[in-house]
């Protein structure tokens, strides 16, 4: 641990020396993150259309309310296997391939949800396309915060959560285009149109180069080495960051260099899971870390908020269909624009003030929907104040996660855990958010009913104050730092000797 704090102390000179001045944007890295998040368009896709859709199938195929809640959470209860299951994919194949096969599984989950003649095939087909979700979510920010350089992984490891949103946009829009064909046909076409981007995803992924980390764990330097010099600023640079994922990668349990400078290892993830049950001080961290931020991700409802949006404005007195859909399509351009300005500015302010804000709005305006929703509940004639009062709090709801919790969920999750424990370890806490979000999305409405909307928005409030709470204590910042460096946050003063503590202070 000694050498590779050394390593890590080396590399935090130099990264502290050109943050002096704005790193630049690689361009290289760029167009690897913009490849990898494309993925998450189709996640964000079938958010989107299926708000719209079920108003349809719903009449087409005669359901319950209970069979609509099934069927909409369903994708992110059964992206739960998908998530799970990632993370040992990846190391296994590679995070390039298990990109490929999200996008394979997803295609395949789109063409069944399209041409599904009834409800239990239009089920089969949500099933699929969860699996290929699951996976979708996992791999895209870990490949993307592999390949980053450490001063602007905050920007390009929240681009899957950008895509999620554009992908949420066109399906608010699509719906809007599609909803005065037949209920029979507008919304196959609505769910099937997604198989075209996963054919032209899974093609571009091709291009894209294996993440630097995984090769170094398989023991391809050489290879890990040309894509750091394309990814960083100079030569220099490329061998600094090789140089000290050779030092974490020993130091986590890898075979050391020989001679020639390669890991000899047939890594395959093998005995994360052990590490992951029975962990150390640090990592017992970086567990409650990331596991409790992608829980309150979900926990805050904003899936099912957007899902069933059109449900909340029809008992808010809006009941023409168009209408309902005009109304997601700028909750979409909202929550899609407010996405972008937290991705551009996390490197700058950092994780904890983005998310801290993000969470502070969210209770505020959840707060003020419930307000909203109550007063509408209650009375007979529904004024116009009172359904602005619930349009603007959506919105602002929506803004608020998409300037906390919705970027940095990915990012921080991504980036916490050591190099071999970073797969599996990030896709155990992605199944926690794909668990969480399928349970409120199949008993949002059920709950509702019970407490009328307006009850379920301060129930979601609270959570927003719990989850404020949390992440002040619980999170600490990671802005600049190396992937390599991070582990050394999460360690306290009584996991060092005082020789280190005393040295660390020196260098402040």
């Amino acid at each position: 641990m000694d050498e590779y704090k050394v390593g890590t102390q080396n590399t935090s000179q130099v990264e502290s020396q050109s943050s002096k001045k704005k790193a630049p944007l690689n361009k290289y890295a760029l167009a690897c993150a913009l490849l990898a998040s494309t993925n998450s368009i189709l996640l964000g896709y079938d958010i989107g259309v299926m708000s719209g859709a079920v108003l349809f199938i719903k009449d087409n195929l005669k359901i319950s309310s209970s069979q609509l809640e099934i069927l909409v959470g369903s994708l992110n209860v059964c992206s739960l296997i998908g998530s799970f299951a990632s993370g040992k994919t990846s190391d296994m194949i590679g995070r390039r391939y298990t990109i490929i096969l999200a996008a394979a599984t997803f295609l395949i989950g789109a063409l069944l949800m399209g041409l599904a003649p009834s409800y239990p095939f239009l089920m089969a087909g949500r099933v699929v396309a969860g699996i290929g979700v699951g996976y979708s979510l996992m791999i895209a920010p870990v490949y993307t915060a592999e390949v980053s350089p450490a001063m602007t992984r905050g920007l390009l490891t929240s681009l899957p959560e950008v895509f999620i949103n554009v992908g949420i946009l066109l399906g608010y829009i699509f719906n809007y285009a599609l909803a005065g064909l037949p209920d029979h046909i507008n919304w196959r076409l609505m769910l099937g149109i997604a198989a075209v981007p996963a054919i032209g995803i899974g093609i571009g992924v091709l291009q894209m180069p294996e993440s630097p980390r995984w090769l170094v764990m398989k023991g391809r330097i050489e290879e890990a080495k040309r894509v750091l010099r394309k990814t960083s600023e100079n030569d220099d640079e490329a061998n600094l960051r090789l140089e000290e994922i050779i030092k974490a990668a020993s130091v986590v349990g890898q075979s050391p260099s020989d001679s020639t400078g390669s890991i000899p290892s047939k890594w395959k993830g093998q005995g994360v899971w052990k590490e992951l049950l029975r962990p150390s001080r640090p990592l017992r961290r970086i567990l409650v870390a990331a596991i409790g931020i992608n829980f309150f991700m979900q926990a805050s409802g904003n899936d099912a908020v957007v899902y069933y949006t059109p449900s909340v404005f029809n008992a808010a007195g809006i009941d023409n269909r168009k209408g309902l859909v005009g109304v997601t399509i700028l909750m979409g351009i909202a929550k899609t624009s407010f996405c972008i300005v937290s991705a551009l500015f996390l490197d700058n302010f950092g994780r904890r003030p983005m998310l801290l804000l993000g969470t502070t709005g969210m209770a505020v305006s959840l707060a003020g929907l419930g307000l909203g929703s109550m007063y509408l509940h209650n009375s007979y004639h529904k004024p116009l104040w009172a359904i602005a009062l619930c349009v603007v709090a959506v919105c602002a709801d929506v803004s608020f996660f998409s300037i906390g919790l919705g970027p940095i969920t990915w990012v921080y999750s991504s980036e916490i855990f050591p190099i071999r424990l970073r797969a599996q370890g990030s896709s155990l806490a992605v199944s926690v958010n794909r668990l969480v979000s399928g349970v409120v999305a199949m008993t949002f409405l059920t709950i509702s009913k019970k407490i009328t909307f307006a009850g379920m928005f301060f129930v979601l409030c609270g959570i927003m104050v719990l989850a404020t709470i949390f992440f002040y204590f619980f999170l600490p910042e990671t802005k600049g730092k190396s992937l390599e460096e991070i582990w050394v946050i999460f360690e306290d003063k009584k996991d060092k000797t005082p020789s280190q503590a005393d040295k660390e202070m020196t260098e402040r």
